[in-house]
């Protein structure tokens, strides 16, 4: 018996999230194709997940430390302290950039068949989430170097993971969805992330902020996710108002980033 096609209206959007699990295979080749391609013909392979953060830990404990003397949080070792940031930021803005070139990345296979396009950039924030895995297991060789262990805090890390995730994929789909049809973005977008290195508290500790300003600055979502991370492997201090703004600006921008992809999403053959 022949297969009958239903045409009706509406159909594609009810059935859109769960699309998105029926075409759960192309998002793992998208994935596994990028992280193959992002090392490919490289001297030294997936190291650069390794040296990347490495290097910029030690330029910022050597810049933050040794010539600001700017103090680390409690009895954590400066260096940890920097890593545990560095590991968070990279993963968010090496996140943010691949997805916000995906789709144009992606433009033949987005102009030739159908498939629910957010598939494309959260592919993209997990072959960061690769490289942030990759970096992790630098952490534990440091924490083993310097006889530092963790306290129970540890438990929660992998909730200030999934946070991370979530403060990346959100702005990621917005972004996203504005650089397919305005190119501009290609330029700001590295930008925004050479700005936000410096103005979020990777090498140096949130606390140092006067009291004051610890909520305006808690605005950026990054910057609940790095004391949240620090808090549960280092045991560095939380402030926990200051945490409860970073997470609702974190679901306020994947609630944005979703709601303008989805608008989007229909013109985004056409545009590429």
């Amino acid at each position: 018996m022949a297969d009958v096609v239903i045409i009706e209206n509406g159909r594609h959007e009810r059935n859109y999230w769960g699309d998105i699990w029926r075409y759960r295979e192309l998002f793992y080749v998208l994935a596994w194709r990028d992280v193959a391609v992002r090392y490919k013909q490289t001297v030294i392979g997936a190291s650069w997940a390794l040296i990347r953060p490495f290097l910029t830990m030690v330029v910022f404990t050597m810049v933050f430390s040794r010539i600001a003397k700017l103090p680390s949080d409690a009895a954590v070792p400066y260096p940890l302290m920097v890593f545990v940031g560095t590991l968070a930021w990279t993963f968010f803005s090496t996140g943010l950039t691949d997805a916000a070139n995906s789709m144009i990345g992606n433009s033949n296979l987005i102009s030739k068949i159908y498939f629910p396009r957010l598939i494309v950039p959260i592919a993209a924030v997990v072959v960061a989430f690769a490289d942030f895995l990759i970096a992790f297991g630098l952490l534990l060789g440091m924490m083993i170097w310097y006889r530092f262990l963790p306290s129970w805090h540890a438990l929660f890390f992998p909730f200030f993971v999934v946070a991370g995730i979530a403060a990346t994929v959100g702005p990621s789909l917005w972004i996203t969805a504005l650089n397919v049809k305005y190119r501009d973005f290609r330029i700001i977008v590295p930008f925004i992330v050479q700005l936000g290195l410096y103005v979020s508290p990777v090498g140096f500790s949130s606390n140092i902020v006067p009291e004051k300003w610890r909520l305006l600055y808690s605005l950026n979502p990054v910057v609940g996710v790095i004391d949240g991370c620090r808090w549960s492997l280092l045991g560095s201090d939380i402030y926990l108002p200051g945490m409860a703004v970073s997470f609702a600006v974190i679901v306020l921008f994947m609630w944005l980033g979703v709601r303008q992809f989805r608008a989007t999403e229909k013109s985004f053959a056409d545009l590429i």
